[in-house]
């Protein structure tokens, strides 16, 4: 006969959605690597476009109006005008977030997480080539801007796919989706993690994520569209979305 807290645990149990499956999550894993690296070759190949077909520091080429054009800039710092003058910090930064992505792939369970850390992947890795190989030298490189918002800014392919991956790593962090799938609401921890006090790894997991992507949004591209330096390179900037840890569901409301 079965104890009334062993009823409740089976119970519990029974709510959670399954774990994935070993070929799912090295499907997932795939379907990630191989987003990263489609996000990879257009960022580059778009950039090798623009080095080909634009002259550097040249007015804008209007596209949209005056919504959207092209000029090619080379971009020695950060968002909002930080650390141009600390290239290869920023270097360091969005390596160590770019590992952290790949540490973070082994533990997917969702498509949505496959394609946030896709997209945030082949972003990083995109701008970091940029770093490390561009001029003036290793680590210090300069990443290649052309899209120009509106005179705001300044940024690239692999922008694009930063910011993306952001907004929806805050979707998912919102909803309470973890890493590994499944979804951590306050009724999930009331009915199973209370009783150990530890919050799931897949939780925590998510929430580090966001940070990193926050982290490599912030680092990785988008300069300024006004006082450009000629020959020196605009400080980026672009516009990031953070998202809430879904870890911090667990704490619950003040008492």
């Amino acid at each position: 006969m079965s104890t009334p807290a062993e009823h409740s645990a089976v119970a519990g149990d029974a709510t959670r959605p399954a774990a994935p499956s070993s070929s799912g999550s090295r499907a997932l894993v795939v379907w990630t690597v191989v987003l990263a690296a489609f996000v990879l070759a257009a960022d580059q190949l778009t950039k090798w476009w623009a080095e080909s077909a634009l002259v550097p520091n040249a007015p804008t080429i209007p596209v949209v109006g005056d919504l959207l054009g092209i000029r090619l800039i080379y971009n020695p710092g950060a968002a909002l005008s930080i650390a141009s003058g600390y290239t290869w910090i920023l270097t360091i930064v969005v390596t160590v977030v770019v590992v952290f992505i790949v540490r973070a792939i082994g533990r997917l369970g969702s498509r949505g997480w496959a394609a946030a850390l896709g997209l945030l992947l082949g972003g990083a890795v995109g701008n970091l080539v940029d770093r490390l190989a561009r001029e003036p030298g290793f680590a210090r490189g300069h990443v290649v801007d052309f899209i120009d918002y509106a005179g705001f800014f300044v940024g690239n392919v692999a922008d694009i796919a930063v910011v993306t991956a952001a907004v929806l790593i805050a979707l998912l962090s919102l909803r309470g989706i973890g890493l590994d799938g499944r979804r951590h609401t306050d009724e999930r921890q009331g009915d199973g993690a209370a009783s150990d006090g530890a919050a799931p790894d897949a939780a925590v997991s998510g929430g580090a994520v966001s940070g990193a992507a926050v982290s490599g949004a912030a680092v990785s591209g988008g300069a300024s569209g006004s006082g450009a330096v000629p020959d020196a390179g605009d400080p980026e900037g672009r516009p990031v979305t953070g998202g809430t840890p879904a870890s911090q569901d667990a704490q619950g409301d003040p008492a």
